[in-house]
Formats: C-alpha cells, structure tokens, sequence
C-alpha cells in the first residue's frame, strides 16, 4: 500500500473518525509523515522537527531549507519559500547545526540566499524518510533527492533556459570551494558549526554532475568572480551553469566526510558506486522498510497507525553516526575533542538530558546492535576527551543539567549489552559522577556539595540546583546497579546505593514537594510551586517532584502513603495551568505549552514529567494510568505538521508514544522491568534482533475499550504491573483483555508493584 502524505492526510482526516481500522501494514515506510512537527516556531513548539531525509543513523541527513543561513529553524511548514537543500546534522534547533552545506538549482545568475529563493507549495512537495521531491515556482525547476548514509543523489529537472545554474553553498565561519570543470565536479569544505569549541573541524564534500558545464563563477560573500576556479574565504561558494533543453533531468552524486576529500571520494565510489537515482532510492526505502517493519501494529485506525510509523521513524536517527569506513574497511573517525583522526566508533547529536528516559531503552529492547555501537563510541568518547559528553553536538556542549551518561551507559550493560569496554565505561561514570567538568553540563556541577551534604544548595550560585540533585540522585542508582552486575567492592556499591536515596533531602514535608535546599539546610524561600526555572529545569516542582525513578514507594512514603500519593498525582490534572515564568524574564515555549494543552500542570510537550502517569502502577490503582496513557496518547500526538505538543528532542517524545502504544514504558532504566499502560492496537509484533518474536494482542482495543480488564503472559494470567526484560527478550505472547471499565481488583497488591529500591525484590 502506498500513499503519499497528501492522501495519507485526508483519509486520516476522513475516515478516522469512521473509526476505520487498519489490518495489515506491508511497507511501514508509506505511513511516516516527515512533516509531522515541523508546523513550529521558537515561541510555540509542535516538535520543532524538520522533514529528516535520509537512512536510520546515518551520519548525515538532509532537509529542504526555508530559514535563513545558520538559523536553527531550517524548515517550517508555514513558510512558502526554499532557500536551498541542506545537508544536516542538526538534532534541535535549539542545537543548532554543524558542519552543513546547501545546494540550490536556479534560473538566472542568483547565489545570494534571498535572492535564490523560490516559492514552493505543500500541493507540489513529497516528503519521504528516503525520498524528497519539490517544485520550485520561480525557477520551473523539479528538485528530487535520496540519501545514503554518507552520501545522496539529487535529480533536477531543469526548463529549457541558456542560464541554469546550481550554487553551491557552504555557509559562513570558514568555507573553500574548488570547481574541476574537465571532471564535472566541484569539492569544497565548511567550518561551520554552533556549539562548543572544535580543533580542526571540516565537513569536506564532493558533488559530481552527470553534464559537463557551460560556464563557472565563485564567489566570496556579496562578490562574484566569473571563471575563477577555486575560492576561500568566510563564506565561499560556487554557481555552475548550464544551457538545459525543457524538462532536461542534470543528476548529482554528493558525498561528505569529517575526515578529508580523499574519504569523501570514497564514501561517494562506495556508497553509490554504479547505482542510478532510482536504485539508491530503493535501498534506502528498503533499509526503512526493514528498521520500521521490526515492529508491526494492526488494529487501529489509519491516523494512529499513521502516527506510529512517523514516531518511529524519529527514533532511528539521533546519535547519528560520526565514524566513517577507510579503503582498508576500517571504522575510523575524526574526534571532535582533540581535532585527530582515530580508530573506532563515534556518535554525536544527542542529548541524554531528554533520551536517558526512553529512547535509548527503546533501542536496547528493539536494535540492540545500534546500541553496541553507541556504547563503544562512548567509550571513545571518555578515552579523547576525559569525559563522557551529555549533550553531544558533535562534542562537550554546556547546556541541560544533571549526569545522565550514568543511566545511558548502564541500561545498556543490563539490558544484554555487551561487546565493548564496559570497564572504561564504568570508569568514566565514576569519574564523572565525583568531580565537576570542565564546563557546567559535563561531569556534576556542584560535586563537592553533592558529595558532603548529599545536595547541591540553592544558594551557591549553580542554577537548577534541585532538578541536579534530583538526577544526581537517580544517576548514582544506576551505578550501584551498575557496579552491582560488575561485582565492584561491597563498600563501592553501598556508597553508591545510599547517594541514590539523596532525594530525600529536597522533600518539603510542609508542601508535599521537591523544593531547593540551602546550604545551612533551610529550604529555599519564598517557595512557590509553579514557578518554572529556579531551582529546576524547564518546569517547577509539580514536574520535578516525580523525579524519584528509582524509588517511587520511597517517595510515596515520604508523601503519607498511597492515598496521599494519588491524590497528589490527580492534582497535577485537577489543577489550572498557572505558572510563574518571572526567573526567565518571560514566557518560554514549554510553558505555553503546558498552558494551552488543557491537562492542567501535566506538561508533556517536555520531559522531566512524561513517566509521570505510570507511577499510579506503584500506589495500586493502574486504571488512572491507563486512563491517562490512552488520553495523552489521543490528544498529544497526531501524523500532522502540528502533531506534537512540545519539541521532539531527538527521538523522547516520540519513543514515549512508541512504547505507550505497545503497553508499557521504562519508568526507571537502569532496571529490567516496563511499567504496564494500556495498549493502542489490537495487536503489534516485535521482531527481536535475537530472532524471537513477541506479539502483543489486544483484540477487543478500541476507543472505548482504554483499561486492562487481565492481561496473560504466554497463557497464564499476571496481576502485575510491569512486565520483565528478560522474559520480554525470550519472546511469546503478552494477550490484553481491554474493556471500557476499569478493574479495581487488578495490580493493587503490593506483590504487583514495579520495582522501588526501598523495597528491593
């Protein structure tokens, strides 16, 4: 079944509400949407996401450009002109990008970005994960682009016209170009890139054409240079011209590399070899078909399907791969901490800030492979540059809190992982989780607070002081489990299980909350709930009060027990959506989001609160989860370009509706267990990477039908409200007996409880 995204959208719009059901998906790929989200702007997010073409982790991506050069907000869908198509490595626009390049097919002598733009219409574009096509008004020209991992091939189909050019463009802050007329080609590099500091960095590139050309012009900033060859400077660039008969089709093979021309070349020669536009097109529809296609749902209607497939689609790209393969088909890269090129694996685009939560347990339970590779590109990581980064972008970039590198690399090893230097890894988290970095997001600001009073103070002049000691907390968990499966010294792993119960230390008996904590032991005041910021990270107390992953029957004790607890959960819904923003000088987007979503505090277009609706699985009343599951996933998440309610943060947000949608979520990663929702589908089969099959069935799902009346595990009822990793790996059956009433009965016994640390099993 193939539909191209206009048609998707309509039978979305038209049927779904018929209450159509889909019941068989033979090529997941035709029902990813990779405009969901782009509809968004620095003010309000609808996932701040761009359409990303290009193959699962590949070290680059490209997207058609509508922003302006070097803004964070490449593509927005409510823009109606294209500047050019850009290779990207960007993984937020709040990131920003590095190591980009545009090209732009035109009519007429115009290299300028403003004056090269042309008007385009969603009516006349076709957006894919492995194919782009667009119509571009003022110059009559068709773009058409499919990407490997490296490497990507461009069709433009041009009008007849004596003046048919295509500029080339590597932005400002350092570019060369070269243009080889006697080999229809043209190299270059750009320096270009947005965080951190980087020694001897290049993106490197080659473009060869299919047409000899007619004329050459460079160009440097404003000033244009006919016949000159080559050309250096802040911002060099490169116009090719062409005399071109109507609807004459000028092919272009593109390939990059981090390395130096030379492996450009040969990330072209090996990527693309002899392949035509349509071949290199077809393996990377394949190549989704296949990464998409490990998980097949059935059984709900053609928007939820739909919305599934594009969620996924965005938790295959991010960390994208930074390694390149050498004419010895050696794995080798360029370090972006000592500017070198070494041997191994290496990652960059992520922040773990935001993924540490679901996307990379998501990897691990679904392409654990990817995964090994991650972890031993961390290990290069710690080995070049000391640390392990937590945002990553392409190295050390000072923004978010906490020391969450300690959950990434942890899950991992517990989860099955192996077949890299655990012990580098499980070295670095020491390192890391005792001493302050080189820069406030790397290592822990305020360790030696941490380390003596068991807090980071609110007085002291760290910002979000509480949201750091709460993740510190949480991240010494994951190393005295860690450490535990390493069999590391008794006196080691006691250290690191009593730090983990640090959380206690913010507690506010007098408000129920987390509330920052002076240095003499006062808490903070005036303590106002609602305000964003301060001593937390993008939201207040009512979403960072939950941030106990590892012990949440710790904290339903210090709450006053079960009823208190959910009662303070209900009121995260029950209450308005007030805020004070005044620590930020304004309103920012998560908080407009928030308030506009009518969930009361609950603010799940950002992370901190997202596992928040599973902890009603830990007080016995599981319903309110399931409610509350099927209600975010319905009203939060649709296949449209405003389909999110927040940013998409490299795969979170969509791994949170991935997860929900199978039934259940990784509340604490760092521990074998998923905390049971409720099911979306009638039925999804995972194809495990071990070769197991495990199908989730939930025949009676639909609408009404939200609550887990029983739930079998491979024919034997379960009263519990998580299900194990491992049995989940060994694959069968998980059956869901939905019905449009809760069951009190289910899940309340202490003995169906998921894991706390308090009351370790």
């Amino acid at each position: 079944m193939r539909l191209n995204y206009h048609l998707l959208f309509f039978l979305a719009i038209s049927l779904s509400g018929y209450g159509q059901i889909i019941n068989e998906i033979s090529d997941p790929v035709d029902y990813v949407n990779p405009l969901m989200g782009t509809d968004s702007e620095p003010g309000l997010s609808n996932g701040n996401t761009y359409p990303a073409i290009g193959v699962p982790w590949g070290m680059n991506l490209w997207t058609p450009q509508t922003g302006k050069m070097g803004h964070g907000w490449a593509y927005t869908y409510d823009a109606y002109k294209i500047r050019g198509f850009k290779q990207t490595h960007q993984p937020s626009p709040w990131m920003n990008d590095y190591g980009q390049f545009a090209i732009m097919p035109v009519i007429g002598m115009k290299f300028d970005q403003d004056e090269r733009a042309s008007w385009f219409s969603h009516k006349a574009e076709i957006a894919k994960p492995y194919y782009y096509k667009v119509y571009l008004a003022d110059h009559d020209v068709t773009v058409e682009l499919t990407p490997t991992e490296r490497a990507a091939q461009f069709k433009i189909t041009f009008p007849a016209s004596d003046s048919a050019y295509l500029v080339v463009d590597p932005f400002d802050k350092g570019s060369w170009v070269k243009v080889i007329p006697e080999e229809n080609k043209i190299t270059g590099y750009t320096t270009k890139y947005a965080r951190g500091k980087l020694v001897n960095f290049k993106n490197y590139f080659v473009l060869k054409f299919d047409k000899a050309f007619d004329n050459v012009h460079t160009w440097e900033g404003k000033n244009l240079a006919e016949g000159v060859t080559e050309m250096e400077g802040n911002h060099a660039g490169a116009i090719v011209g062409f005399k071109t008969s109507k609807q004459e089709t000028i092919n272009v093979r593109v390939a990059s590399s981090f390395i130096s021309l030379e492996q450009a070349e040969l990330n072209l020669e090996r990527e693309l070899a002899q392949d035509d536009f349509d071949t290199t097109k077809k393996k990377a529809r394949d190549l989704w078909n296949d990464k998409l296609g490990r998980i097949k749902v059935s059984g709900g209607t053609i928007d939820q399907v739909s919305t599934f497939y594009s969620c996924l689609y965005r938790t295959l790209f991010f960390p994208n791969k930074l390694y390149e393969i050498n004419e010895k088909n050696e794995r080798i890269h360029w370090s972006p901490y000592n500017g070198k090129i070494l041997p191994g694996y290496m990652f960059a685009g992520t922040g773990f800030w935001d993924t540490f939560r679901a996307l990379y347990p998501f990897l691990n339970l679904v392409y654990p492979s990817i995964n090994k590779e991650m972890q031993a590109g961390l290990v290069n990581d710690f080995k070049e540059g000391g640390w392990l980064p937590e945002w990553s972008s392409p190295g050390y970039a000072n923004i978010m809190v906490g020391n969450n590198s300690a959950s990434v690399v942890s899950d991992a090893y517990i989860k099955g992982l192996r077949g890299y230097d655990i012990e580098i890894l499980y070295e670095a988290l020491i390192h890391g989780a005792n001493n302050a970095g080189p820069m406030t997001a790397v290592g822990r600001a305020g360790a030696e607070y941490y380390k003596t009073l068991g807090y980071v103070p609110y007085d002291v002049g760290i910002n979000e002081s509480a949201a750091r000691t709460l993740e510190y907390a949480y991240d010494d968990f994951t190393i005295y489990q860690l450490a535990k499966a390493l069999k590391k010294p008794k006196k080691e792993i006691n250290y690191y299980a009593e730090r983990s119960l640090n959380y206690k230390k913010l507690f506010d008996p007098s408000s129920g909350l987390m509330r920052g904590k002076n240095k003499d032991g006062s808490f903070q005041s005036p303590f106002n709930p609602f305000k964003w910021g301060d001593a937390f990270t993008e939201g207040n107390s009512w979403h960072y009060s939950w941030s106990v992953f590892h012990d949440v029957q710790g904290l339903i004790d210090l709450m006053g027990g079960k009823e208190n607890f959910v009662m303070k959960l209900d009121s995260v819904f029950d209450l308005p959506p007030i805020f004070d923003e005044s620590y930020y000088g304004g309103v920012i987007h998560e908080i407009r989001e928030m308030q506009i979503a009518d969930m009361g505090q609950y603010a799940h277009g950002n992370q901190p609160i997202q596992h928040m609706i599973y902890l009603y699985n830990y007080a016995g009343v599981p319903w309110k989860a399931q409610y509350w599951v099927r209600e975010t996933m319905n009203r939060m998440y649709l296949p449209m370009p405003d389909g999110y309610c927040g940013d998409e943060d490299n795969g979170q947000t969509s791994a949170w509706y991935v997860f929900s949608a199978m039934g259940f979520y990784p509340v604490c990663p760092g521990v074998n267990e998923y905390v049971v929702g409720a099911p979306l589908f009638q039925k999804v089969t995972l194809q495990l990477e071990n070769g197991n099959e495990l199908v989730i069935n939930a025949p009676g799902n639909n609408a009404q039908n939200r609550y887990v009346n029983e739930l079998k595990i491979n024919g034997k009822v379960s009263t519990k409200n998580y299900l194990d990793h491992n049995e989940l790996m060994k694959g069968g059956t998980l059956e869901f007996d939905m019905k449009d009433e809760p069951n009190r009965n289910r899940g309340t016994d202490k003995e169906d409880f998921p894991y706390s640390f308090s009351i370790e099993k």
